[in-house]
């Protein structure tokens, strides 16, 4: 699944191409995804200019003069460029043509994604509304994580996917940025003291932003906005390394189920 890194890499990929572009039209070839794409949705866009294209957890919005189209990738979804004259790939299940030529493409084998219009402030939508701060952001430091873990009894690695906690971060960051910050997945959260959670803060922010700077994460279905794979998985030190040597300690990485998601860590040196 494109988490916030893959999202943030696509939504920079596309920034250069739509922001300040105006829509010549859409085509919706397939409307039934995760919620069907709205029936009007290329009477709304045929016409209008991007303002703005950004990103919230792991949702991008396109910001327009009279209102906002929210896109989520879903499972398997991507947002990528194409010359109109490209052949389409079976699942390509929306294609906005851009005034500049180019045409944004929205692939979803799984047909999990969604494109859903709204009116109202992006961030008063029921899929947005109740998110945790930007794990990047100021926001999000050892005061907020350490008070939202008080009493909690949730292993942290489940706390750490939860969305009203921490947007975006998904499976494979929490698994790194728990190494990165030596706490075992399994742990309460409530269990964790101040020191390691400010630790845990930092290891979440350089996890992401290396992520970023590599280019999201090299996924089976996930494609960047300009049609090439992220690189980060070179960079992985515990996520699908079961049995491999810590990079730190060389103790062989393991591998549990933790809310129905494969978990990795090293059990010497996170405890």
């Amino acid at each position: 699944m494109p988490e916030l890194p893959e999202v943030e890499t696509t939504r920079r990929g596309l920034q250069p191409w739509v922001e300040g572009q105006r829509i010549e039209s859409v085509t919706v070839r397939e409307s039934r995804l995760r919620w069907p794409v709205p029936d009007d949705l290329p009477r709304l866009l045929a016409g209008q200019t991007v303002q703005r294209i950004w990103r919230r957890a792991k949702y991008l919005i396109l910001d327009f003069p009279h209102g906002h189209l929210i896109v989520h990738l879903g499972m398997s979804g991507s947002l990528r460029l194409a010359e109109p004259d490209e052949p389409l790939r079976k699942h390509d299940h929306v294609l906005i043509r851009m005034a500049n030529g180019k045409e944004v493409r929205f692939h979803d084998p799984r047909r999990f994604g969604a494109l859903l219009w709204t009116t109202e402030p992006p961030e008063r939508h029921p899929l947005l509304a109740e998110l945790g701060p930007e794990p990047l952001s100021d926001a999000f430091d050892t005061d907020y994580l350490y008070g939202k873990a008080r009493g909690r009894r949730v292993a942290v690695k489940l706390f750490l996917m939860d969305a009203k906690v921490v947007p975006g971060l998904g499976n494979i960051y929490s698994n790194e940025s728990l190494w990165e910050a030596q706490i075992h997945p399994k742990r309460p959260a409530g269990r964790i003291a101040r020191p390691r959670m400010a630790r845990l803060v930092a290891a979440i922010k350089t996890v992401l932003q290396d992520a970023i700077a590599q280019g999201g994460t090299t996924l089976r279905d996930f494609i960047h906005g300009e049609g090439e794979p992220g690189y980060f998985a070179i960079r992985l030190r515990v996520y699908g390394k079961e049995g491999e040597p810590c990079p730190r300690c060389a103790t062989p990485i393991r591998r549990i189920v933790l809310g129905g998601r494969s978990t990795y860590y090293c059990p010497k040196c996170q405890t």
